[in-house]
């Protein structure tokens, strides 16, 4: 019997950032193991100062409630002025999203 393959590893990374707006950029599976890498990149200062996020999650495979509640807190700790786009996401992304309340603070796109 072949070795299953093992799930990719979450990839995240800020792949722009400006006073203008940030990129998040995210590939791969997105679970507990990957939740402190994370949540300090959604700490980071250059984030924080973008005036519009937009996650993008097209090579993003799956995300675990951790991680959702995860960007839920920072979707909803940022500024009041700075609004966040999930763009690309996989139904099955959209739908762990939804489920952890996502859709009522961010704009989910395809």
């Amino acid at each position: 019997m072949p070795p299953q393959s093992q799930p990719e590893r979450a990839a995240v990374a800020l792949t722009e950032a400006d006073e203008q707006h940030a990129v998040l950029t995210f590939a791969g599976v997105l679970d507990a193991h990957a939740l402190p890498e994370l949540e300090e990149l959604l700490s980071e200062r250059r984030l924080r100062q973008a005036g519009t996020w937009v996650w993008d999650m097209s090579g993003l495979q799956r995300v675990d409630f951790a991680c959702a509640y995860a960007l839920l807190r920072a979707a909803t700790r940022a500024p009041e002025t700075v609004p966040v786009t999930v763009r690309g996401a996989r139904r099955a992304v959209q739908r762990t999203l939804r489920h952890a309340g996502l859709d009522t603070v961010v704009s989910i796109v395809a």
